[in-house]
């Protein structure tokens, strides 16, 4: 299913929320050996590194071989493409992630705030594993008044009273020097079972690969949110691109997807864009991903503001858009789930058995891992002016 316009059917509607929080459609699945760690591989040599995550090279040698003391209690620490880290509690899998906490004001306090809480919950919930307690620090800028982080504050507490979510532990001041948006860090954590938990590298032979909502809607619709007056669209066009916003949350989408089918994998589209995403899966699961380019989804008004940037859509951004494979068998079960919230998901490929080396062919072609997300160079563009 493919979509022609931005916003989902149901997209103010929180209902579809799984109710049985830290389980799912449990698979067998053995215990992966503790810190698991990916190769080495070379960024793209088009990379910057004063932008955007970390390449790979830099996590393996700098950080991968310090990771403080060793405990029999971590299943799994800090992996590349792997968003979450397990720990072994009393038997039962404690998944846990920590990620930057952003608010852009130009979107509306409320809704930033909701846009912002989603992107640190996703990295729990493609896990499978439904997020349980959050803790979060707020540094705030000077000029942020009570009243206006009261706004903030009541749209998490709401969004977390309807996931199930329980705010632990936090740490609320402002401080000169500090301005938007990276306003403050978070800690998520879920409590399920280890059979339960879903990871980005279990592709197997033979699985069919979906992809929810599309490449490059969050950044598209951040860039003409923020910068509309600057992209030579449509007015059209540019409510179009805002639009899709509302379809940039994917905690729900991943948990329906994870008791819809006993999912292998799940990885959100994030820096570097659909590429990444699906690079970072193949090398992770040492298979090779087949794609067919017409499958993927992308929505015109996408395409529009992409071309009018000269923006990769694959290689931009998309918090809110899911990368899953299951077995052929459950791909009904998984789209019909996904399908009853409104969620546009297509079939855009499946995974072959280990080959010389793992890779993802779209048509045929060899598709290399970006190295550098392609909304970066927009939005330092647009931050100039």
């Amino acid at each position: 299913m493919t979509a022609n316009s931005c916003g989902r059917s149901d997209a103010d509607d929180r209902s579809g929320v799984v109710d049985v929080v830290g389980t799912r459609a449990s698979i067998s699945r053995p215990k992966r050996p503790l810190r698991e760690r990916s190769t080495v591989t070379d960024p793209s040599p088009d990379a910057d590194p004063s932008l955007g995550k970390i390449d790979r090279t830099v996590f393996e040698r700098q950080i991968a071989p310090r990771l403080g003391a060793d405990r029999d209690d971590v299943v799994l620490g800090p992996t590349h493409g792997v968003d979450f880290g397990v720990l072994d509690v009393g038997g039962r899998a404690v998944v846990v992630a920590t990620d930057p906490v952003s608010i852009l004001p130009d979107l509306g306090l409320e809704r930033a705030a909701r846009f912002a809480l989603d992107i640190v919950l996703t990295d729990v919930a493609v896990s499978g594993i439904s997020p349980s307690h959050l803790s979060i620090s707020f540094t705030l800028p000077p000029e942020m008044t009570d009243e206006q982080f009261a706004t903030i504050w009541e749209a998490i507490h709401e969004e977390c009273v309807d996931l199930g979510i329980a705010i632990t532990a936090g740490h609320t001041a402002r401080y000169a020097g500090i301005s938007y948006s990276w306003v403050g860090g978070a800690t998520v954590l879920g409590v399920g079972d280890h059979e339960a938990v879903v990871r980005p590298d279990g592709a197997r032979p033979g699985d069919v690969l979906l992809l929810t909502t599309g490449p490059a809607v969050e950044a598209v619709a951040l860039l003409s949110t923020l910068f509309g007056d600057q992209i030579d669209v449509s007015e059209s066009t540019l409510e179009d691109a805002g639009a899709c916003l509302d379809d940039s949350f994917a905690v729900r989408d991943a948990l329906t997807a994870a008791v819809s089918a006993p999912v292998h994998a799940m990885h959100d589209v994030t820096e570097g864009g659909l590429a990444g995403a699906l690079v970072e899966m193949s090398e992770g699961s040492g298979t090779r991903f087949e794609i067919d380019r017409s499958a993927v989804p992308i929505r015109p008004a996408v395409r529009e503001v992409c071309d009018a940037l000269e923006m990769d859509p694959w290689r931009a951004t998309s918090c809110g858009s899911l990368v899953i494979a299951v077995d052929p068998g459950d791909v009904s079960a998984t789209v019909e789930a996904l399908e009853s919230r409104g969620t546009t998901v297509a079939e855009i490929g499946h995974v072959e058995g280990p080959g010389d080396a793992p890779e993802v062919r779209v048509d045929g072609a060899v598709l290399e891992h970006p190295g550098v997300d392609s909304s970066w160079s927009a939005f330092e563009r647009f931050a100039e002016f």
